[in-house]
């Protein structure tokens, strides 16, 4: 039995390993095909306009006035990057920030959250993650809800949503829940969509 347990916590450490990688290539590919394509255009349409503004003002106005929603679009997405990166959560905001995360998935959502203002962070960050696999693996104009509540001394959330969403997908998930002390069990079949319990025990 303990080999097994010994076996199991490698190969929990060994997900968690390549999570933690598949993550960091993510934010590179984000960064490259989104931030620095902008920064590299306004660069290019900076010296432009540059040119352009003794022999065409008007031209450099237009141009000028494309840099500035170049420059807000890469403000954007650079505020979605560092919030998929680490979410900066606290019970009064958790709300909000569930349904943006929908909004930018395009996923149509219900979303009831009750939690006292204390609540760990790291729990309230890991049931964020539970919810963006879920709107990750969502088609367009799917729906889904999440519950969140105070329960027998544990963060206890409910997340439902359309299609089904294999448990292999979310094996980080389940590696960073257990990691906390938690529970999580998903439940997914044809036709009735997919229902993930969770449950995260706050420090004593």
């Amino acid at each position: 039995m303990e080999g097994r347990q010994v076996e199991a916590l490698n190969a929990s450490r060994k997900r968690l390993l390549l999570a933690a990688d598949a993550e960091r290539r993510r934010i590179e590919h984000d960064l490259h095909e989104g931030v620095q394509q902008h920064l590299v255009a306004l660069a290019v349409n900076l010296q432009l306009a540059c040119e352009l503004t003794d022999s065409d003002p008007a031209a450099a106005r237009r141009l000028l006035a494309e840099m500035q929603r170049d420059v807000q679009q890469a403000l954007d997405e650079t505020a979605q990057l560092a919030q998929w990166i680490y979410p900066q959560l606290d019970a009064v905001g958790l709300a909000a920030t569930l349904r943006s995360a929908a909004v930018r998935a395009g996923t149509r959502t219900s979303v009831d959250v009750d939690v006292e203002a204390s609540s760990a962070p790291e729990l309230l960050a890991t049931a964020y993650w539970c919810w963006l696999e879920v709107l990750d693996r969502s088609t367009p104009a799917a729906r889904a809800t999440i519950t969140l509540r105070e329960r027998d001394g544990a963060l206890a959330f409910v997340i439902v949503g359309d299609g089904v969403h294999s448990v292999a997908a979310f094996e980080h998930v389940f590696d960073r829940v257990e990691a906390l002390g938690g529970k999580l069990t998903i439940q997914s079949e044809p036709g009735g969509g997919t229902r993930i319990s969770g449950s995260l025990p706050f420090a004593p």
